[in-house]
């Protein structure tokens, strides 16, 4: 797909313009088990607008949210997430393995999150975490779902990725809705603008430990959103963002707010 630079600039604009400082990761991972909508409300609570989640497809191809491939870590299930239909995931218990306060929390599904973020006024950077092939599979769903259950343009989640497959396909089918790119180490200028250009993406989402300030004031300049993960101590974030970030994927967001507005501890 040949990129449209006026849309990409209006995009970029949009999103430096509404991105909020801080972003939940995972809802609010260090407070309620992550992906899951009692992370998602208790980000929330702590004052989050936005939260960042992962969605992969279940067997059955329905869009829900977990972040590993496999479903020990997060559930009380063992073997390959995407061997299961939403019918089986939803059973599974997300929530004992961080607490006993959040046994029987579900794995939700991307529409029941999308409804839930929609009665509470809240945005969203959906990560798409495919499993391991299913890149432009999983961009389709997801994409189809948002088309049929985000009537609001204005309000439109961000899209963003590792998987260069999954964000060539959303750019392909839906040019209209923002998508980031995700890397893992900072590369050099030349080999992550030409990722950002083949996927036409108007974000770049970067660790925030590999991640020098001079580079984010040159995004900064070129008018290029930049979204640092994951960041849970409230001075390195406002450091950050003073340096040219433009919003802090955390944990713990209170910590953020509270540093971003000048009462950090």
């Amino acid at each position: 797909m040949r990129c449209d630079q006026e849309r990409l600039r209006a995009q970029r604009e949009r999103l430096s313009a509404e991105l909020p400082p801080v972003i939940g990761h995972r809802g609010a991972a260090l407070h309620a088990p992550e992906n899951t909508l009692a992370s998602i409300e208790e980000a929330r609570r702590l004052g989050a607008t936005w939260v960042e989640f992962d969605v992969k497809l279940s067997a059955d191809r329905v869009p829900f949210l977990l972040h590993d491939d496999d479903l020990p870590r997060t559930t009380d299930a063992t073997g390959p997430a995407g061997r299961l239909a939403m019918a089986d995931l939803a059973a599974l218990d997300a929530g004992s393995w961080f607490s006993t306060a959040f046994a029987g929390e579900r794995l939700p599904t991307l529409e029941t999150v999308l409804d839930h973020l929609r009665r509470h006024a809240m945005r969203a950077n959906i990560e798409l975490k495919p499993t391991p092939g299913e890149g432009p599979r999983t961009a389709r769903e997801v994409v189809a779902l948002l088309e049929r259950v985000w009537p609001d343009e204005r309000t439109i989640p961000l899209l963003s990725s590792f998987d260069p497959a999954a964000l060539a396909t959303a750019a392909e089918l839906a040019p209209d809705i923002p998508r980031g790119l995700l890397v893992h180490r900072s590369p050099d200028a030349v080999a992550w603008r030409r990722r950002m250009e083949r996927c036409d993406c108007a974000s770049l989402h970067l660790d925030h430990r590999f991640t020098r300030k001079g580079l984010l004031a040159a995004l900064r300049r070129e008018g290029i959103p930049v979204l640092l993960y994951t960041v849970n101590d409230g001075r390195r974030a406002r450091s950050l963002l003073e340096a040219g970030a433009t919003s802090i994927i955390s944990d713990a967001p209170e910590r953020i707010l509270r540093a971003w507005h000048g009462s950090a501890r």
